[in-house]
């Protein structure tokens, strides 16, 4: 009983500690140079159904606002994300949220998007004059659209940088599943692409 309890207890250890590290991984893949000035911080919307933020979209605006360089000379804050799963638009929600939390920077809602993919090809217009550019969601989530914007523009992917939505210990039980849920997407060849 004592070494199935232990050999348990082990496994859940490996599975939290595997997650961390996935997630910590994929916070660094796509990145670009580390380029100082001007920035775009992208938030990439998630399907919400009420009239107000849900909890996964009030968490990415959070790690985006701390993802702001505040030593950026301008900072622009791209929202993305269209009515996907309810009346109002992702952005839309988002932007209130932002500006509940007490962000009064330059804001865009990006609000056609209907998938991961339009998100970045419909944020592109508001990448084309900043310096750096981060894309904010779940760390796997965010590789696989940095991985877009290097599909749909190159030159502009060269700018990418690391935004700060990978926090060590931060959603640690849902960790195992995102790295998960991201490898299956990887081997069926990218989430929600046309």
């Amino acid at each position: 009983m004592r070494k199935a309890t232990g050999f348990g207890l082990a496994a859940v250890v490996g599975w939290l500690l595997w997650g961390e590290w996935a997630n910590w991984r994929a916070s660094w893949r796509g990145i670009g140079s580390g380029r100082t000035g001007t920035e775009a911080v992208v938030v990439l919307g998630y399907r919400n159904a009420g009239e107000r933020a849900n909890a996964m979209n009030r968490w990415r605006v959070r790690a985006a606002l701390r993802s702001i360089d505040p030593a950026a000379p301008r900072t622009r804050l791209v929202l993305c994300g269209g009515a996907v799963a309810g009346p109002v638009t992702e952005a839309a929600l988002m932007a209130d949220y932002a500006r509940g939390r007490g962000y009064l920077g330059e804001l865009v809602r990006e609000e056609a998007s209907r998938s991961t993919w339009e998100n970045i090809a419909f944020a592109i217009p508001y990448l084309r004059d900043v310096d750096r550019i981060k894309i904010v969601s779940l760390p796997t989530h965010a590789a696989a659209a940095r991985g877009y914007l290097a599909q749909q523009r190159p030159e502009l992917a060269a700018r990418l940088v690391r935004g700060r939505e990978y926090r060590c210990g931060e959603w640690l039980p849902l960790k195992p599943v995102v790295a998960l849920y991201g490898v299956a997407k990887t081997l069926r060849g990218g989430p929600d692409r046309p």
